[in-house]
């Protein structure tokens, strides 16, 4: 039988977790899979497009949706 050593110092906000081996690795899998699909890195000027676009709407500069809607469907039966 193995044998676990639990640390007295641990933190209190932090959990000790234990989990057999195997979900363990297809844990460390799935985690590094889904770290290769984080390649998107914002640009100057996306970022700056985005701090503007949130100014506007805490100034309620903003169009609501059922007006967007109506205006996209009257645009396409032009």
């Amino acid at each position: 039988m193995p044998t676990i050593t639990i640390p007295k110092t641990l933190p209190e906000k932090e959990k000790l977790i234990a989990v057999p081996q195997k979900i363990y690795e297809e844990f460390l899998e799935w985690q590094r899979r889904t770290k290769a699909a984080r390649t998107f890195k914002q640009t100057k000027k996306e970022l700056r497009s985005l701090e503007l676009a949130r100014k506007d709407f805490k100034k309620g500069k903003y169009v609501e949706w059922g007006e967007l809607k109506h205006e996209l469907a009257h645009l396409r039966k032009k």
